[in-house]
């Protein structure tokens, strides 16, 4: 089989890796990939949103699946677009894909069925948001309506900081037209647990569950970001709390999609907290996690290509595979001042250095110049480990991020550590 992927991040690297042990697998294309996966896939310079591009390549190059990776393209129709041309796609369609392009839908859709989410109230004009937030119980959680690179939620500590978001999101737009509308909602407490799903809306079926770091420093400090770094399993999602996310998060989530005549197929992401109450919903996304994937992909055992094809022709229920019994831990190593203004361009080196410990590294923001591998986004690589034993996959993932170096370079040394 001929298949192409889409996306440049540390996310697809880690797709690529599984798809290309796939016996059933004969050529791999990436779009617009980076360094690191050019040693699996040949890149094809197509931007991941570039829909008219991909499907024109698809057909020209007869490639029998496109795996649409990132949630830009899934939100804006990809998908729709390459089975209208007859071509197979692993990812939900446009309609399915909303549960993560409008946060104002999935709370609707959340309060609709009864699948356990914090309270909120959404606004589309600024002065009536600032209204209800000189009266709202702090810290106040702000999101931006749309995609926003995982970056559109502000927690305001108070009304002065809710304020400022509010300016940032509905006035200024730093995220364009995702801030066109804001959900605000009641703070939760409790530790964050990430489940990524296959599901081909009659069969779900989770895989490890994960933790992700956003915050930029150490000690959970610092501003919002992408994601610093992640691991798995969590040691708080016990077999109790996977049966009452599976009773009441899970498949009521796939049944109400299926109701409100919007089908999900592919991988749904559960952002999902632990607190005094019980589980509930953060959010949804509509694909593979970052850098969550880095985490939990190394773990799966079969064939991953096998997966995608049993869920578009939704017989997910006859496939086979499992998770291995192990502790992973992916570390990002970052530019410095991401995720602000940071520099890129920058070679890296060691990288071979750092395989040699047998550890994985995931490229994110990377591409070849002058036949050197350079820095070219603001999260640059993920380096990777797995052990039976949680405290050594920690260590072995660090040994591996002090073999790389690059200018500028910033990693947060806490990933983990803490659920030790």
């Amino acid at each position: 089989m001929k298949v192409l992927v889409v996306g440049g991040g540390g996310r697809e690297h880690a797709i690529c890796q599984k798809l290309s042990e796939s016996k059933k697998l004969t050529k791999l294309y990436c779009a617009p990939g980076n360094a690191g996966i050019s040693e699996i896939a040949e890149i094809v310079p197509i931007g991941a949103t570039d829909i008219e591009g991909i499907v024109n390549f698809s057909k020209e190059n007869k490639i029998d699946l496109v795996v649409v990776s990132p949630d830009d393209p899934l939100v804006m129709g990809m998908v729709d677009a390459l089975n209208k041309e007859g071509i197979r796609a692993f990812g939900p369609d446009k309609n399915a894909a909303i549960i993560e392009g409008s946060k104002v839908f999935s709370k609707e859709l959340m309060k609709k069925y009864n699948i356990p989410t914090a309270k909120y109230e959404v606004f589309d004009n600024p002065q009536n948001a600032l209204e209800y937030l000189k009266g709202a119980p702090y810290p106040a959680v702000i999101k931006a309506e749309g995609l926003a690179l995982g970056k559109g939620v502000i927690i305001a500590k108070d009304y002065n900081e809710a304020q400022g978001a509010i300016k940032s999101i509905m006035v200024d737009k730093v995220f364009g037209a995702s801030g066109n509308r804001v959900v605000i909602e009641e703070f939760l407490e409790g530790t964050e647990i990430s489940v990524l799903a296959f599901t081909d809306g009659k069969t779900i079926i989770p895989m490890k569950s994960a933790q992700d770091h956003k915050r930029a420093l150490d000690n959970d400090e610092g501003l919002n970001t992408g994601g610093m770094g992640a691991f798995s399993p969590s040691p708080i999602y016990t077999k109790e709390m996977e049966k009452e996310c599976m009773e009441k998060i899970f498949i009521p989530t796939m049944e109400a999609m299926n109701k409100e005549n919007r089908t999900f197929r592919g991988v749904l992401y559960f952002g999902l907290i632990s607190t005094k109450d019980g589980v509930k919903v953060i959010e949804y996304n509509c694909r593979f996690g970052d850098p969550e994937t880095q985490a939990v992909l190394p773990l799966f055992s079969g064939d991953l290509l096998e997966v995608f094809e049993a869920i578009i022709d939704g017989r997910l229920s006859e496939v086979k595979f499992s998770f291995k019994d192990e502790k992973s831990v992916c570390i990002v190593m970052a530019s410095g001042g991401y995720p602000q203004k940071y520099e890129t361009g920058y070679e890296i080196f060691g990288l071979d250095e750092a395989k040699s410990l047998g550890v994985s590294i995931y490229h994110a923001g990377t591409k070849h110049k002058d036949g050197k591998i350079v820095t070219s986004g603001g999260r640059v690589l993920g380096v990777c480990a797995q052990d039976k034993d949680f405290k050594r996959a920690i260590e072995k993932a660090y040994e591996g991020v002090k073999k790389i170096s690059f200018t500028n370079c910033h990693f947060r040394t806490d990933i983990g550590k803490k659920y030790i």
